[in-house]
């Protein structure tokens, strides 16, 4: 399947005192880019979260490489760079942060997550809802 970018423009309430994109906002724009991941791969949280799934965040991780500024047009590139295909239980989500218009690489990461039920017990795709599985395998 091929992804699409996911596109954004900074906004002034991001940045910080030095007039650069806060660090912490960073990973909510991942948070964002691997929604519409979800989406392109005809599986979004809320189709998820009707069948009682949640996918949270295991562990997150940004090299900060150029700082973005107010009004930068963002482009993220998203990959699902691992799926734990046995079970279905975990997968890792990489990104890359450039300027829309330049090109600029701003910054790298990765996010790790993995399914659960409402009561945070861990949930196997591949047995309790294969469609999903297969979504996240092609």
């Amino acid at each position: 399947m091929n992804i699409k970018p996911y596109e954004r423009s900074a906004h002034y309430y991001e940045t910080d005192q030095m007039g650069i994109i806060h660090h912490s906002n960073y990973i909510r724009w991942f948070e964002e880019a691997r929604i519409d991941l979800m989406d392109q791969c005809g599986v979004s949280y809320a189709m998820l979260e009707q069948r009682g799934i949640l996918i949270p965040v295991l562990s997150v991780n940004v090299n900060y490489i150029k700082p973005a500024r107010f009004a930068d047009p963002i482009r993220i590139e998203m990959k699902l760079s691992n799926f734990e295909g046995t079970h279905g239980i975990r997968f890792t989500v990489s990104y890359q942060v450039t300027h829309r218009e330049s090109g600029q690489l701003l910054v790298t990461g990765e996010s790790c997550h993995c399914f659960t039920d409402k009561g945070l017990r861990v949930v196997r795709l591949k047995r309790d809802h294969p469609d999903f599985y297969q979504a996240f395998l092609e």
